[in-house]
């Protein structure tokens, strides 16, 4: 017990079983953080180091060798599809400055906070103008085929562990691209032998390949290759996964399987040989905010282009989109129509924060007594002012 950490874990009804620091009655976990200015690390956000110790933890940082190998990849190029900032005055404009890169939902909730009532109303008004003329096209469109029909049913016979919910939305994305002839070059099924092998294609870059974006454990791709015969696969996925489906993938003798471990803002696609001269099909979900702008930069960029010839030829792209709240000015590919419906840098940073309420349950009931806010505007307009 001395030689514990002294941090009760009351759900586990002990002391924590790791290690103590050497000045420290507790471990690394439970130290009690310091007051200092606590930094993202600059290899990965995703942890925090003090200020004063960030010389020293870049140099040992886990990430180091991962980062190191990852720039001497030829198709890595930092930043290639992040896009650009473009500054645009707007209401929002004073709480927003100062931080072009990266929006933060915190300063997105404060800038909206700090707008007069007339300005929130009459950014209400512009979104729901804006909907209308837009988004009455916009249907639900579930489509499930007879092959991920029997496919799903045979997973549910060999009683392997999955989420219903998960496997339902991925055979939709694939009924959908069947519906529009997104998969007729990519259904492999009548090209291959009863043993699985490709009989037409002799050159391997002359086999369409499918390159799924924020792939994580690969179980979109494993569903189309189980359904569709498809034999070349990329699959491009910043973080390492266990339990994954590339072993069920790679046990299948004619397909090709390739890995890309890397952020997709830094992916120069039209720099992976392997790829060269295929012609590809580019599928997601759940490509979160950002992401699917920087995956449509990926596919589309004019590096695709050398010397008049298309290194990659895009025959397809079907992207499920999710967490729109993470979206940024930056990254987004299409800013000017954003702009041509009057949506300027700072209101869209105020869309993508609003779109959370869509998801967070329905306080209608706490607001029962207030028909229109706009009828509460003198009121507020005083409180306002005292």
């Amino acid at each position: 017990m001395e030689a514990r950490c002294k941090f009760w874990l009351p759900k586990k009804n002990r002391f924590c079983a790791n290690s103590p620091l050497n000045d420290s009655p507790f471990c690394g976990n439970h130290t009690p953080r310091s007051d200092a200015p606590w930094i993202p690390c600059p290899l990965d956000p995703s942890h925090s180091v003090l200020q004063e110790n960030l010389e020293g933890h870049v140099k040992r940082c886990p990430f180091l060798k991962q980062t190191r190998s990852l720039s001497l990849q030829p198709f890595y190029q930092k930043g290639i599809n992040a896009g650009n900032e473009d500054d645009d005055a707007g209401p929002l404009s004073n709480s927003l400055s100062g931080h072009p890169d990266n929006v933060t939902s915190e300063m997105k909730r404060n800038a909206v906070h700090g707008l007069s009532v007339p300005e929130f109303c009459s950014l209400i008004d512009k979104i729901k103008s804006m909907h209308e003329s837009v988004c009455g096209d916009i249907r639900d469109s579930f489509k499930v085929t007879d092959a991920c029909n029997v496919w799903i049913k045979g997973q549910v016979d060999r009683k392997l562990p999955f989420q219903e919910k998960h496997v339902i939305q991925q055979a939709s994305i694939l009924g959908n691209m069947e519906e529009h002839g997104v998969l007729k070059r990519f259904d492999m099924r009548d090209k291959c032998d009863n043993e699985g092998q490709c009989v037409d294609d002799e050159n391997k870059n002359n086999v369409p390949a499918v390159v799924e974006f924020g792939a994580g454990r690969g179980y979109l791709t494993q569903m189309l290759a189980d359904c569709y015969g498809i034999n070349r696969v990329f699959l491009v996925e910043r973080k390492s996964y266990k339990l994954k489906a590339d072993r069920s993938l790679r046990q299948k003798e004619s397909l090709l399987l390739e890995r890309l471990r890397i952020d997709i803002e830094d992916l120069n696609l039209h720099a992976v040989e392997s790829l060269w001269g295929s012609p590809f099909l580019a599928i997601g979900k759940h490509l979160c905010g950002p992401a699917t702008d920087l995956t449509l930069r990926c596919c589309l960029s004019e590096g695709n282009i050398i010397d008049d010839v298309q290194k990659c030829p895009i025959q397809g792209l079907a992207i499920a989109t999710c967490c729109h709240h993470l979206c940024q000015w930056k990254h987004y590919i299409n800013k000017k129509y954003f702009l041509k419906l009057g949506i300027k840098k700072e209101e869209f940073h105020a869309i993508t924060w609003f779109t959370s309420w869509a998801v967070d349950a329905d306080h209608g009931s706490d607001l029962s007594d207030v028909k229109d806010p706009r009828l509460h505007l003198p009121t507020m307009k005083k409180m306002e002012t005292t």
